[in-house]
């Protein structure tokens, strides 16, 4: 069985990811415009009518935009926790509210979509709730964490038994401190409920590497405090320092805010 990964985009802007297979998939998050989802789908030759399902880590508007069209226009069902739909229904970003397609997920209780085997976990982050995802299928397993202001030990065990990693790496903490925003905008950046620096991301890399790591991206990095080869570059020089050499032991990407990824496949 071919797995199929794409992120469609990764960024304060808008955050959106397809894991599949040949015949159907799913999206995590749908914080970008519906029309541009179909569109870098259907420049990969993926149908919506083959997405099973939209999983929602959490209810800030670059996470959500298009849950609205995608459920009750397209009769998708969207997956996330009680207090996620409440805080989505309340949205201003949502003009068209959930209904008919929301569907509820308890954490750390799995659940069966076709092949796909799927679990939600708590992290740190302000939304009204917020969950990462573990996905296994055909033997792989992705762990999917957008947002978080630090890798709690739940969190942490759930990277750790991954195979794939799409793992926030938002800001790097000189350009943040420099940088234009207000005092206390930088004080929920970095706190324990904001978001992941490059320094932090890539101290637990090399901490807790492990060989049956395959592949990490990092995942919504600040258009104004971040850049893609600065975070690149700070992982791959911690996890040098540990003797781990990217390309060789594992591949590395810092994925871009407002561009799609390449599509990725796995046997």
């Amino acid at each position: 069985m071919k797995i199929r990964f794409i992120s469609l985009a990764s960024g304060s802007s808008g955050n959106c990811y397809y894991l599949g297979t040949e015949k159907y998939g799913i999206l995590i998050d749908a914080g970008i415009a519906m029309r541009t989802i179909r569109k870098v789908l259907k420049e990969h030759e993926i149908a919506m009518e083959t997405i099973r399902a939209v999983f929602i880590t959490h209810d800030h508007a670059d996470h959500i935009k298009a849950v609205g069209g995608l459920g009750e226009k397209l009769n998708i069902p969207i997956y996330s926790t009680r207090c996620i739909h409440e805080g989505i229904n309340k949205s201003y970003c949502v003009s068209e509210k959930l209904h008919t397609s929301v569907r509820y997920l308890e954490k750390q209780q799995p659940m069966q979509l076709e092949d796909f085997r799927i679990e939600s976990f708590e992290v740190p982050h302000d939304g009204i709730d917020n969950v990462g995802y573990f996905i296994e299928v055909d033997g792989k397993a992705f762990a999917f964490l957008t947002d978080l202001g630090e890798i709690t030990p739940v969190a942490a065990q759930y990277i750790c038994r991954a195979n794939y990693l799409i793992l926030e790496a938002n800001y790097d903490e000189e350009m943040l401190r420099m940088g234009p925003y207000p005092a206390y905008l930088k004080e929920r950046i970095t706190s324990g409920t904001g978001h992941m620096s490059n320094a932090e991301t890539a101290t637990f890399l090399a901490e807790h590497f492990t060989d049956h790591w395959h592949y990490i991206w990092l995942c919504h990095l600040s258009r104004e405090n971040n850049h893609p080869e600065l975070a690149y570059k700070t992982v791959e020089w911690k996890l040098r320092e540990r003797g781990i050499e990217v390309g060789r032991d594992v591949k590395l990407c810092a994925l871009k805010r407002t561009t799609p990824s390449e599509l990725y496949e796995f046997e």
